[in-house]
Order: C-alpha cells, then sequence, then structure tokens
C-alpha cells in the first residue's frame, strides 16, 4: 500500500511538470506566431504602401504632362519635350500601319540560334518557343514583328466581351497577374499542361512590367493564343498601357533586347494592347476582369465601346474626324480633348483648382475641362481654321464629323468605364469611393457588387490586380474571387501565386505554388525574415532620401531645440511625412535603436544610423542630390519621355530641361548653376550626350540592391538579373 501511494505521488507530481511545461511551450508557441504575423502583416503593409504610392506617383505625373499639353503654347520647349507621347492615334489607316510594321525586308542571319517560326503556327512551334525561353535563348525581331502583325489581326475580330463555356470534359485555367515572371508561366505549364484543345485558359491582364521577361511571356500566350483561337483568352491589364510600361519597366525591357527594332516592336504592342478584351464571361455566369467595378459599370456599353481608341486609359481619347478619303484624323486641339481631362474614379469629380494644386491631385480632379486664356483659345481657333483651309483649297476636300462618332457624354461615360475596369480595387465597406490610393479607380463594396451580380443575372467576379500573400482571396460574401499569379512578387518568399481552374459547376478549384526553389529550403522563420529585412531595407532608403523633410517635422516639435523627441513624436513625424499609413509606432523597435536613457529618440544620430552610401556626390549641390533620391523613378521616367528615339541617350539641353521640367513638378527652384554641375559629373567622356542608364545607376542609394527596388517595384523601371540578397542580421 505505502509504495502505491508513494508511486502515485511520484506519477503526479511529475504530470504537473508535464502540465506546466505543455502550457508553457504553448504559451511561447502562441507568441512565436503572433510576433511572426505581426512582422508579416506589417512588411507586407511596407510593400503595399511603397507600390500604391508609386502608382499615385506614375497618375500625378501624367496629370501634370497632360497640364502641359493642354495648356502650354505650342512652341514651348516643355510641350515640344512630351507632346510624343499624346500622339496615340496618328493618323494612319491600318493598311498604313502593316506597312510601317513590316517585318520582310529584316534578314535573319545564318549566325542565329534561336527558334524559327514559319506562319501559319503549329502546337509544336509554340511548345518550342516555351523551350527556348525556358534555355534563355531569344526571338529574332523579325519572327517577334510577324508574330506581332498576326496577333494584332486576330485581336482586332475580337469582341470587347469574350463569352466562353465550359462543358462535361472541360476545366478552364484562369491566371492572374504575371508581371514579367516567366518562372511562374513556366511552373503552371508544368503543373497544368500547356494549353490545348482539351486545356483552355484564360490570362487576366498584367502580363508585362517589374519582371524581366515579359516581351517572352507575351510571345508565349500570343502563340497559343494563335493555335488555339478557342481555347486561350486574353484580358486587358491596367499595365497594358504604354505610358504605365514607361514608368515600369517594359519599355526599357523591350529596347534593351530589340536594340535595332525595339521601337516598331514597341508601337505594334502599343495596337495590340488597344485592342485587347476587357473581360471574359464565363458559362452566362462568371464574368473575368482585371480590375473590378464601379456602381455605374455597364457591361452593355463595354460590350459598344471602341476599345481600340483607348490606347492608354489614363487619358481619354480625341474626338475623331473622317476625310473624305476615309483617312481617320485626331483633332489636337479640340475642346474633346480638354473636356475630359485625367480623373481617378467615376465619382465625384471636382473642380482642378490653381497649377499649383495639380502634383497632389489624382486623376479625377481633371476630369472637368481646363480653361486656357481668350487669347490662347483666339489662336488655337486661328490656326486649325487655316489647317482646314490649307487642306481643303490643296486636297479639294472637306473634313466632316463622322456620323458614327459618339456624343461628348457617351464617350466620356465610357472611358469611365473602361477606367473602372482597369484600376479598381474591393472594399468591405459597403459604398463605391474614388480609390484615392492608387490615384485610379475606385473602391466598391458589398452592396455594389450583389446589385451589379443581379442586375446582370451572375454569381460571381474573378479578378486580379492585387498581390495577395497566398495568391487568391475571397471577399464579398465570396461572390468577388482575387487571384495573382506572380509569385515572390515583392520579395523571394513574399507571397505564393496562384491559378484558379472552373469546371461546369463554376466552383473555383485553386492552385498554390511558389516558383523559386529557394523558397522552399527556407523554414518560416527563414522566409518572414528575409522578407522583413527586404522591406525595411527599402523603408530605410525611403526615409534617408526624404531627410530634410523629416529634420524640419522633427524641429517643429522639438522647440526647445534639443534634439530630442518621443517615440510617439517621432513615430507622429515620419508619418506626416512619409504619408505610408504604416504603423510606425509598432515599427520603432525595428528602424529606431538609438534611443536615450529616458526613452526620447536623438533624430540627428537616428540619421546618422539611417546614413546609406551613395556614389562621391560632396561637389553636388545638396538640394538637388536630395530631390534625384527621392524622385529617382519619376526622373527616369521624364528621361525616357524625352529620349524620343528611343536610343538611351539625351542631349546636354535635354538634360537641362528635364530638370526644369520636374522642377515645376515638384514646384521646387533648381538653379541653372546645380544643373550644369550636375551634367558635367555625368558627361564623362564629354561628348554632350548622357548615357540615361548610366545617370540613374551612378546615383543609386545603395549597392546592394532589395528584389523591390530592383525593378518589382515601384520606384524603379529597371528589371535586371535576380541575384540572392545576402543574409543580414537582424536590425
Amino acid at each position: 500500500m505505502g509504495c502505491g501511494v508513494t508511486k502515485s505521488n511520484q506519477f503526479n507530481k511529475h504530470s504537473g511538470k508535464a502540465i506546466r511545461a505543455a502550457v508553457l511551450i504553448q504559451r511561447w508557441y502562441r507568441q512565436y506566431v503572433a510576433r511572426t504575423e505581426m512582422r508579416r502583416r506589417y512588411t507586407w503593409h511596407i510593400f503595399q504602401s511603397i507600390e500604391y504610392s508609386g502608382e499615385q506617383a506614375q497618375i500625378k505625373l501624367y496629370n501634370f504632362l497632360g497640364y502641359l499639353m493642354d495648356n502650354f503654347t505650342p512652341s514651348s520647349n516643355e510641350r515640344n519635350l512630351i507632346s510624343h507621347i499624346f500622339r496615340e492615334n496618328e493618323v494612319c489607316r491600318d493598311a498604313e500601319w502593316e506597312r510601317y510594321f513590316c517585318y520582310k525586308n529584316i534578314e535573319v542571319p545564318e549566325i542565329y540560334s534561336g527558334p524559327h517560326l514559319f506562319f501559319p503556327l503549329t502546337v509544336e512551334q509554340a511548345v518550342g518557343l516555351v523551350e527556348a525561353f525556358r534555355n534563355k535563348k531569344q526571338l529574332h525581331s523579325r519572327y517577334v514583328l510577324q508574330l506581332l502583325a498576326e496577333t494584332w489581326k486576330l485581336f482586332r475580330m475580337m469582341p470587347n466581351i469574350n463569352r466562353i463555356s465550359t462543358c462535361q470534359s472541360k476545366e478552364i485555367t484562369i491566371c492572374g497577374d504575371l508581371h514579367g515572371q516567366l518562372e511562374d508561366l513556366l511552373l503552371i505549364f508544368y503543373k497544368n499542361g500547356m494549353p490545348s484543345l482539351e486545356k483552355p485558359y484564360l490570362f487576366n491582364g498584367d502580363f508585362v512590367d517589374r519582371g524581366k521577361d515579359s516581351i517572352e511571356i507575351l510571345i508565349i500566350l500570343f502563340s497559343f493564343m494563335l493555335v488555339y483561337p478557342s481555347e486561350v483568352y486574353l484580358n486587358r491589364g491596367n499595365h497594358e498601357d504604354h505610358i504605365v510600361n514607361l514608368r515600369y519597366g517594359f519599355t526599357k525591357e523591350v529596347l534593351t533586347k530589340y536594340k535595332l527594332h525595339g521601337k516598331r516592336i514597341l508601337k505594334l504592342l502599343q495596337k495590340i494592347f488597344s485592342w485587347l478584351p476587357l473581360a471574359t464571361v464565363i458559362d452566362q455566369k462568371v464574368l473575368v476582369l482585371h480590375g473590378g467595378i464601379s456602381d455605374t459599370t455597364d457591361l452593355g456599353v463595354l460590350t459598344r465601346v471602341d476599345r481600340h481608341n483607348y490606347v492608354s486609359a489614363l487619358r481619354p481619347p480625341k474626338k475623331r474626324h473622317i476625310s473624305s478619303t476615309g483617312t481617320s484624323i485626331d483633332s489636337d486641339d479640340d475642346v474633346w480633348g480638354k473636356s475630359f481631362q485625367r480623373r481617378a474614379s467615376l465619382i465625384y469629380p471636382k473642380p482642378l483648382g490653381t497649377r499649383d494644386s495639380f502634383h497632389s491631385r489624382s486623376l479625377q480632379d481633371f476630369s472637368d475641362r481646363i480653361k486656357g486664356n481668350s487669347e490662347d483659345d483666339l489662336e488655337v481657333r486661328r490656326r486649325r481654321q487655316s489647317v482646314f483651309i490649307n487642306r481643303s483649297t490643296e486636297k479639294e476636300t472637306t473634313l466632316t464629323v463622322s456620323t458614327e462618332s459618339v456624343s461628348s457624354d457617351n464617350a466620356k461615360e465610357e472611358w469611365k468605364q473602361i477606367l473602372d475596369l482597369l484600376w479598381s480595387d474591393p472594399m468591405s465597406q459597403d459604398g463605391c469611393v474614388p480609390n484615392e490610393v492608387r490615384g485610379g479607380g475606385c473602391y466598391w463594396g458589398p452592396d455594389v457588387t450583389e446589385d451589379f451580380l443581379n442586375r446582370h443575372n451572375l454569381q460571381l467576379i474573378i479578378r486580379s490586380h492585387e498581390c495577395k500573400q497566398e495568391g487568391y482571396e475571397f471577399c464579398h460574401n465570396r461572390k468577388v474571387l482575387t487571384l495573382f499569379s506572380a509569385s515572390n512578387y515583392y520579395d523571394v518568399g513574399s507571397n505564393r501565386g496562384a491559378y484558379v481552374k472552373l469546371g461546369p459547376d463554376l466552383v473555383p478549384y485553386m492552385i498554390q505554388y511558389q516558383a523559386t526553389s529557394m523558397t522552399r529550403e527556407l523554414t518560416v522563420r527563414q522566409r518572414v525574415g528575409r522578407t522583413e529585412r527586404s522591406a525595411l531595407k527599402v523603408l530605410r532608403e525611403q526615409l534617408f532620401a526624404h531627410k530634410s523633410d523629416l529634420i524640419c517635422a522633427f524641429k517643429k516639435l522639438d522647440s526647445n531645440n534639443t534634439g530630442l523627441v518621443s517615440l510617439n513624436e517621432w513615430a507622429t513625424a515620419v508619418e506626416s511625412v512619409m504619408h505610408l499609413g504604416l504603423p510606425w509606432r509598432m515599427m520603432r523597435g525595428q528602424l529606431v535603436t538609438c534611443k536615450t536613457s529616458d526613452g526620447t529618440v536623438d533624430y540627428n544620430e537616428w540619421f546618422n544610423e539611417l546614413a546609406i552610401k551613395g556614389p562621391n556626390t560632396d561637389h553636388i549641390d545638396q538640394s538637388l542630390l536630395e530631390t534625384l533620391y527621392r524622385h529617382r523613378s519619376t526622373l527616369e521616367t521624364i528621361f525616357r519621355i524625352v529620349d524620343t528615339d528611343n536610343s538611351g541617350f539625351i542631349t546636354i539641353e535635354d538634360f537641362r530641361q528635364t530638370w526644369k521640367l520636374l522642377s515645376v513638378y515638384l514646384k521646387m527652384e533648381i538653379t541653372d548653376e546645380a544643373i550644369s554641375d550636375l551634367s558635367v559629373t555625368i558627361d564623362r567622356n564629354k561628348d554632350g550626350s548622357i548615357d540615361i542608364d548610366e545617370f540613374m545607376e551612378a546615383f543609386r542609394l545603395t549597392d546592394k540592391k532589395s528584389r523591390l527596388e530592383r525593378g518589382r517595384s515601384m520606384f524603379m523601371g529597371t528589371a535586371p538579373d535576380l541575384t540572392k540578397l545576402d543574409e543580414e542580421p537582424n536590425i
């Protein structure tokens, strides 16, 4: 009996310790999971905040350039620099375009070792292209132009909204944004199979930009579409837009890979993008579109629009005239162009206000007509009248407005519909409001979804446009599905990609993946830590680039000029300058290590900690240098616009004019002397021209670039090869 009692007591004693240990382990694990989730969320918030900030900056820049076009005199230097990007519908018939894009005079040299194409394409050739690109080969420009010409012809025969159906033996595979990431497309084909009669595909826009293989993705998709026109479908995304491509890397990629014929390839792609279908309806029940809807979206209107007139969705098409010869002519100075300036969404138009306020406005603010002074208007009318009279005298023809031209109200409504379709995002609250975060489109709520589905007798909306950590996300009572197919989008391990298979029952079946083998080798902790380091690194660069503004904000709170602020004051000041909506108080442990004994922050010492090694720039005006660091992507975009022949070089004079343009845009004074010093520094061989790439590389803030900064990113328009990030200690 005694022994039994003793054993029982020992058992109870040991089991009590085991339970307490289990509770401690469980508590530790829950805290660990909570901390990991917190780090994951704010890392994600950093990436998305910077991404949307970049999109907003792009649209504001375009607003500004449109302002110059609409208000500066035709002979002004600023207008001449950027006018060519607004010549979206040159006076040209399709037959003339086809002659311009002719490939027959381009010879393929014998030493060319890439794939050869013969038309009509066969499935073997399409599969051969996939294998060639997998092995890093490049398609010759002759074949690229020939392929694009055939693609253009096919798109011109397609409706605005494709209507397709499943059957008992078929599943449709739907893919979201690919953004130039060929490895994701190859993995999808490996897991799911190549497009075929038994395996139809629908690709939902944003094929290009940010990644390094955008042109290869387009060639593969176009090839399979030509082979299987009834099994492969493509929708347009907001990045299928030549204005957006200037900032996010696709323009540079094509000109780098096809130096001789890149300009023609880009021009043909510009035409193709304008002919991409806007949406697809599956079995009359599932609507697939890139961005989203608004409270005024109407599929009937979208079915009737002339989609090819919207070469860029950021700018409404100009009024078209038809001459007696049948040639379509765009009116540059027509009130049409001034009536419908860029806007962010379909709702709440605002007055333009003064010129000084343009840079802080989104697309919607430019919806009203910008009125020039009366003398300018009279000059415009006289010039237009004299042009018409001269044409009438020389050709004995008269210009008449096409009877098919829609009214200005209808055109404005069409533009609103397309803008929302490409740029909008869902939100959890009811209603429909302008998307001020992106600067374009709208946010729409579950009530808008419900009403739209009921009006059109639909049951599900599948859209893309937003990166999701799991590759997909349902919202609005599972009636809206967001699908994103570019894995590792912000950085290695940042997110999964996904595609969806839809059978006759129309129940989505999701398949997730990550294209990089490196990701599969990392633990959850390593993956989160790697992504966190990359995000914080990019954020520190942004903070350092805003040094002068941050110091001013700190000094306003530091009335006694002690050089110290509290942690709460630090967080308030940083947000007031950065406007990123980040949880600064939560992140202060990662960003601030120079706290004093009483918990305050020495902000001068903090900037010393943030100091990032850059080039030797002691002789360059510091305000100019900070402007360069802060607005690198905007500056590069302007450079690309000024480089009208796409040579990669601009003259010293154009360089000065670019900085003058930027100074007007930023409302700041940049002296001629400062610009001259900068140009002399860059033009080392004294040949009177500046290499754009060399200039931008010379003024990077860091030597080790994160994947986000290197092109995927929002503030860089480049996309060099992915290199492994160096492991860094935790901050």
